[in-house]
């Protein structure tokens, strides 16, 4: 019975520790510039600043329409709230007014 003996390479010492590295290398890769990689998450956390002031800015904005329904909504209107928005549905506008356009 005979047995086959192979002289060691010095490829096949390095083939597993290739493969290794090139493992980490794509892991890494993906962890930096993936989907949900480090770059990606400070463009999230940029965007997520960008919609907390739209949210505010929305807010804000609501709240000012609110105060001004409610001037509408109480049982008594006022005369000017009623008149503005008289001149603004109809477009009326006195001999002795300015128009500014926005």
């Amino acid at each position: 019975m005979s047995t086959r003996q192979r002289k060691n390479s010095s490829l096949s010492r390095l083939a597993v520790p290739a493969i290794c590295s090139l493992l980490i290398a794509y892991f890494l890769f993906h962890a930096w510039s993936g989907r949900y990689g480090i770059v990606a998450m400070q463009e999230m956390e940029e965007e997520r600043t960008r919609l907390e002031f739209e949210l505010v800015r929305v807010k804000e904005k609501r709240a000012a329409l609110e105060a001004r329904v409610t001037l509408l909504r109480d049982g008594t209107i006022e005369k000017d709230m009623l008149d503005e928005q008289a001149r603004h549905m109809l477009g009326l506008v006195g001999p002795d007014e300015i128009v500014i356009l926005r």
